[in-house]
């Protein structure tokens, strides 16, 4: 995820996923022409291949491919989380003011070679609730920087409404 707008007012946090999206793209195309490119010769073995190997594909996208989006408002006094997929969008919001902190969750991996590897997701503590900003965990520093970012900016943040939360 990266930082899209950090102002004092507003501070607007996106992911959008190309990379991911444009590397499955390739590979539902690589198996679906090296199945055509087969069948030409072999059509019983071609077919199922390219139907096969691009319907992994497929899957893939669907389940990875998911854009999201974060806004912390002042103006409103909203957070806004939007997610959009390639079947379904969701948008929830909530009360800026019931935010608490960004916080980072954990997840322990078990890799096949014995050792362990921690994993990494930016969530916010709404009202004593985590609610996470992505589904997947990373291994990666961009989950630590975001929670920073948010703290810090939360922090900064003119919200009126801090002063009726005591």
């Amino acid at each position: 995820m990266k930082i899209i707008r950090n102002t004092p007012q507003q501070l607007i946090i996106a992911n959008k996923p190309w990379l991911i999206g444009i590397a499955l793209i390739l590979f539902i195309l690589a198996f679906v022409g090296a199945g055509l490119l087969v069948a030409t010769e072999e059509p019983l073995f071609g077919i199922p291949f390219g139907l096969f190997g691009g319907g992994i594909g497929t899957v893939c996208f669907v389940a990875f491919v998911r854009r999201v989006q974060v806004i912390f408002d002042c103006a409103s006094n909203l957070i806004t989380i939007r997610k959009q997929s390639l079947y379904a969008y969701s948008e929830e919001t909530h009360p800026l003011s019931q935010l608490d902190k960004a916080v980072l969750e954990t997840t322990t991996s078990s890799m096949n070679n014995g050792n362990n590897s921690i994993m990494y997701r930016p969530s916010l503590d709404i009202g004593g609730t985590l609610h996470p900003m992505v589904i997947s965990y990373t291994n990666t520093r961009g989950p630590a920087r975001l929670v920073n970012a948010v703290n810090k900016w939360l922090k900064a943040a003119p919200l009126d409404s801090r002063t009726d939360q005591a």
